[in-house]
């Protein structure tokens, strides 16, 4: 039995974060760069090289292979410095951005990539605003300053007035593009020389000590002279790094570099190491669980099929919350009172798959199943706890979906269902009728799911525009207790038959064409409430509860 004190101080070693952007900042080539440094890969592949037989490390997905995109969350592990990192690359596309939410759970802390030549995108909004709602730290990394990019000062101000939080540049850059001269390093009062290439690794680059060496002014001229003064403004304008505004979510440190040639990585991975937090508390319907507790807890945020096409597997990711996980360890899936005892656990460092013995709070595991586990899924060793905050969002495009040869009828709904399960796409089966819908978020969703139909499951799917563009969840609130709202639910689906579908968990869905039928519904219809997010946990668990 391992002692608590073991399990604190495994707890202690763990950083676990997500890396976050807009498509093409050049996030996965930071992901590969990262374990690169760490000493987890000997060599980085290219996304753009995607007529070699190279890819990008975290990208697996032969579709992704061929589009040389992101549109799955990848899973890697790696150790520095002494720290377990777990480090989790995200789909870039708005498209894919259910998925990306869904990580941003699992996650203590989020690197930012932002394009140096583009500033903050639509998609770096939207992503922030789920870490600030989060209180999610962030350390920003300022991308591609070997390119001819914004001035550093524009870049800090967007950042400020876009985000909304205080930046507090730990690296300033000296020239940009073709006079790129290097980083300052501000704590450490010593600047990195850049020198193009991206075969070279940690420990290789010209380290110059004293930021008002004179050397540095005679060697980079009027960049170095235009660095130091705007060094000077800033350092009169903001504030000091205050460790708990920046794990608040509140002040983001920030770095400069060019991770295709690997420069400015090192400085990162050991902010994360230095700056960002172990594994925190988390909340449970129940109770706060602590991450040093001795019994075992965790989470299922992320559900992936045919990893391994060959074998038809099906991976359920989890977060582990609390205690330490054992290979064989009997384990109770919360939501179905099912008992596991998963003997091939997996640990990722992308395609490389490791049999895993134990893990900690922090921890990202992979537990093989069939079916077993849904996203959302609390499991423990014996407690009824069921942990929150796994959103879904209304879909905002929706298509009909059927099979092109009816003999295929069976693989088509086997393949729908686990892609649902898996939230590649959200599944609805019509209360009257048989054509399943589709809903997603974007249109490359769509055209995913159609690719892995025909090259995972062997089915050729017709997907075709469908009338609707509107859904809400639908619950009822009587106030008359439980058996009460059950009755109201059911007058409403009974009802409204026509256009109420039931999604992968079985939860009423109501479908409309317009945005007036939704007000004009929720006039007629007072006792029933409309949900644009459906968060699993607590919509599935209250389901138990009730019943």
């Amino acid at each position: 039995m391992m002692s608590n004190e073991q399990i604190v101080n495994e707890v202690k070693r763990r950083r676990t974060f997500a890396i976050i952007s807009h498509p093409d900042a050049g996030k996965t080539t930071l992901t590969e760069k990262l374990l690169l440094f760490s000493g987890a890969i000997q060599i980085a592949g290219s996304v753009k090289a995607r007529k070699a037989s190279r890819h990008a490390t975290s990208d697996w997905m032969e579709i992704e292979k061929q589009r040389g995109i992101s549109v799955a969350s990848s899973v890697m592990q790696m150790e520095y410095r002494d720290c377990v990192i777990n480090l989790l690359d995200t789909p870039g596309h708005q498209d894919f951005s259910e998925d990306t939410y869904r990580v941003l759970t699992a996650v203590d802390a989020a690197l930012m990539v932002i394009d140096a030549a583009n500033g903050v995108e639509p998609q770096t909004r939207r992503l922030l605003q789920v870490c600030r709602a989060r209180n999610t730290p962030i350390l920003t990394f300022v991308n591609k300053l070997d390119r001819e990019v914004q001035e550093p000062l524009t870049l800090m101000d967007e950042i400020e007035r876009e985000l909304g939080m205080t930046v507090v540049p730990f690296t300033w850059p000296v020239g940009m593009g073709k006079v790129f001269g290097g980083v300052l390093d501000l704590r450490r009062d010593q600047m990195r020389v850049f020198a193009p290439g991206e075969d070279r690794v940690a420990g290789t680059e010209e380290i110059v000590e004293g930021l008002a060496n004179p050397a540095l002014a005679g060697r980079f001229g009027s960049a170095f002279e235009q660095a130091s003064g705007e060094i000077e403004l800033v350092r009169e304008a903001a504030p000091a790094f205050d460790h708990g505004e920046f794990l608040a979510g509140r002040q983001t440190p920030m770095f400069f570099g060019s991770a295709v040639n690997n420069f400015g990585v090192q400085e990162v991975l050991d902010a994360l190491v230095e700056l960002a937090p172990p594994p925190a508390a988390r909340a449970a319907l129940q109770r706060t669980v602590g991450p040093d507790e001795a019994k075992f807890s965790g989470v299922v945020f992320k559900i992936q099929a045919n990893m391994d096409p060959a074998h038809r597997d099906r991976i359920a990711f989890l977060r582990v919350a609390s205690g330490r996980f054992s290979r064989g360890m009997t384990l109770k899936v919360v939501r179905s009172g099912k008992t596991l005892r998963p003997n091939t656990v997996v640990t990722f460092m992308s395609q490389r798959r490791e049999l895993l013995d134990e893990a900690y709070a922090g921890d990202i595991i992979g537990i093989p199943n069939h079916g077993v586990l849904q996203l959302g899924d609390t499991l423990t060793e014996g407690e009824a706890l069921q942990y929150t905050g796994l959103p879904f969002f209304a879909p905002e495009m929706f298509r009909s979906v059927e099979v092109a040869d009816p003999l295929k009828t069976k693989q088509l709904r086997a393949g729908l269902t686990q892609l649902g399960e898996e939230g590649a796409i959200q599944v609805f089966r019509p209360v009257a009728g048989s054509v399943l819908l589709l809903g997603a978020v974007g249109q490359l969703q769509f055209e995913v799911v159609a690719h892995r139909l025909e090259h995972e499951y062997g089915v050729k799917a017709r997907i075709q525009p469908a009338r609707y563009n509107v859904a809400r969840w639908v619950t009822a609130e009587t106030g008359d207790g439980p058996a009460a709202d059950e009755r109201e639910l059911k007058r409403f689906i009974d009802g409204n038959d026509h256009r109420v579908a039931l999604d992968a968990v079985d939860a009423a869905c109501v479908l409309l064409e317009y945005a007036g039928e939704l007000r004009a519904m929720q006039e007629n219809w007072p006792k029933i409430r409309f949900h644009a997010l459906r968060e699993h946990a607590g919509l599935v668990f209250q389901k138990q509860l009730d019943g």
